[in-house]
């Protein structure tokens, strides 16, 4: 099919943000230290804790983010604004550590989703549509690869078809209820599926603020790369969401997986 120049442009920078790299190499990155070593670090419990709090971070979410922000479209998203309040709230998780997990996590997973519909909305997605509001939360699944995971399952379109169903319920669901009903089993299901993969990337973070050495201020340079994460993640999958709409699902699937 045709595709003009410009849109395979956006296309292959879509796949540039979404499969490379994952966000444990890039803190890796910037600590110049493998974050594996913070794990040694962590009390016992911690990824209970980490899932509990990641659930209940996502949860409360996506009922408050969203549902204050104007649908009018704005050319740019307001990224540096979003990556300056979690910076804040990592500085104090990089102090407290674990403990200070359950508040500052949905504190700056609030700000994060805000941002994400903030990119949506610059890519031309009305947040009022149930379907982008489920869009914004799918988000927090496409983590990019991480250190020990099998492309074939991670990829892009691999981790959307796993989440099809659920994601096609929820928006059923909000389309008729809204986020009223915050117990719904189709919303805590997606919750939950989405969480799983989520609670990854908040293992790699929390992991990394454990190293000694790191303190508040290393705190919050990891909170702006979990942030400026997902942010590339939300720019790359509704870039492709627009294409879709414009040539195609199957279409814009066949094409990104052409790419090099």
């Amino acid at each position: 099919m045709d595709i003009s120049a410009e849109d395979l442009d956006d296309l292959n920078y879509a796949k540039t943000l979404l499969e490379n790299p994952g966000l444990a190499a890039k803190i890796t990155h910037a600590l110049g230290a493998p974050i594996e070593k913070g794990f040694d670090f962590l009390p016992k419990g911690w990824a209970e804790v980490v899932s509990t709090s990641t659930q209940k971070a996502l949860l409360a979410a996506v009922t408050s983010a969203t549902l204050t922000m104007s649908t009018t479209k704005e050319k740019n998203s307001a990224n540096g604004f979003h990556k300056i309040l979690v910076a804040g709230s990592g500085a104090a998780g990089g102090f407290l550590g674990l403990p200070a997990l359950p508040v500052e996590l949905p504190l700056s997973t609030t700000i994060m989703i805000r941002s994400i519909a903030d990119i949506a909305r610059s890519e031309g997605q009305r947040i009022a549509d149930p379907q982008v509001k489920i869009a914004c939360i799918e988000v927090f699944a496409l983590g990019g690869p991480g250190t020990g995971d099998d492309a074939v399952e991670t990829g892009y379109f691999a981790i959307r078809s796993a989440l099809a169903k659920a994601v096609s319920d929820a928006a059923k669901h909000i389309a008729a209820k809204g986020f009223t009903e915050k117990s719904s089993p189709v919303l805590v299901k997606l919750i939950a599926q989405i969480s799983s993969r989520f609670g990854m990337q908040v293992s790699e973070k929390i992991a990394a603020q454990a190293i000694p050495v790191i303190g508040a201020a290393g705190g919050a340079l990891i909170n702006t790369l979990f942030i400026d994460h997902f942010q590339a993640m939300a720019r790359g999958h509704f870039i492709v969401l627009r294409l879709e709409e414009k040539y195609g699902t199957e279409a814009i699937q066949e094409i990104y997986t052409s790419l090099d």
